[in-house]
């Protein structure tokens, strides 16, 4: 049986009333979705081109740590696909122009990278494969 694909992707956030119109600008669109759960979270939802779901949630119990860290268990990053090191060069602009803070574009053996952080400091990546 193979392997399925990725479907959707989920953060929490602190304050979706700073986080969702900072993704909605990031990302270019509005959200398929935004409603408030019987679960006893809030999520908006982006759908990609691709299929893929991209979604932040808001909990009513808050977030326990602060600020999101890659160097403790869970989620390191999320990744976007790019065709190109010059498409990340195209998002290193974009970035640019929403005032969104970012590394430059990295480039290794196995791709390269453009990485930033959300308002929460969730760590963020373009990523393109080798040319």
């Amino acid at each position: 049986m193979p392997f399925p694909a990725l479907n959707h992707v989920a953060l929490t956030v602190s304050d979706l009333t700073v986080s969702a119109p900072w993704y909605q600008e990031l990302i270019g669109a509005e959200p398929v979705l935004d409603e408030y759960t019987d679960a006893g979270f809030r999520h908006v939802v982006w759908s990609f081109e691709n299929g893929t779901l991209f979604g932040i949630h808001e909990h009513d119990r808050g977030i326990e740590d602060g600020r999101f860290t890659e160097f403790h268990a869970g989620l390191d990053h999320v990744g976007f696909g790019c065709a190109s090191r010059a498409e990340l060069e195209d998002w290193a602009a974009r970035l640019d122009g929403l005032g969104i803070e970012h590394g430059e574009v990295v480039d290794a053996h196995y791709g390269s990278g453009l990485s930033f952080r959300d308002p929460d400091g969730n760590a963020l990546e373009f990523f393109a494969p080798p040319a």
